[in-house]
């Protein structure tokens, strides 16, 4: 399976009052479902095979999005493993009629795992590192990877689950 560069991809989303909570802000939950939609897609794309999501990792909502504003989702692979493989989303606001100001929302990563035509996990290719500030961003999600499988693993431990 030949190598490849991670490559951004993005979409855009307009929030409306139904996705919004009584004082205007938007729901997390309808954010984060837009960030793992965009994910599955991004992760879909890099390994040419269906995608789903494992688990999600560090969530920071660091602006408020507010009903009006217009949204970019930009998501991008930043680390792999045999068959899992990291995205980071990162989510944009900006309002068209107030200030046309950017503000970063939110970001968080995602880790997907590709699945076969029997919904078994399947090889990806690896990923081609280049530029610092994919070098970092590699960096940061093999932290997040590694936090993760060992939280998962201390939570199967109390529960009493043996894998």
């Amino acid at each position: 399976m030949k190598a490849k560069k991670p490559e951004s991809l993005s979409s855009w989303d307009i929030v409306f009052p139904n996705d919004a909570n009584p004082i205007g802000t938007m729901f997390g939950g309808k954010l984060m479902a837009i960030m793992d939609e965009m994910a599955g897609i991004t992760a879909a794309r890099f390994c040419g095979r269906p995608s789903v999501t494992a688990s999600t990792e560090a969530f920071i909502f660091k602006n408020p999005v507010k009903v009006g504003d217009r949204l970019e989702t930009i998501a991008r692979v930043v680390w792999v493993g045999r068959t899992s493989l990291v995205v980071k989303v990162e989510v944009f606001s900006e309002n068209p009629v107030k200030n046309k100001k950017r503000t970063s929302c939110t970001s968080a990563h995602f880790n997907m795992v590709a699945v076969d035509d029997n919904g078994k996990p399947t090889q990806v290719p690896q990923l081609i590192v280049g530029t610092d500030l994919e070098k970092q961003d590699f960096e940061v999600a093999e932290i997040v990877k590694n936090q993760a499988l060992i939280r998962k693993k201390e939570v199967q431990k109390i529960r009493g689950i043996e894998r």
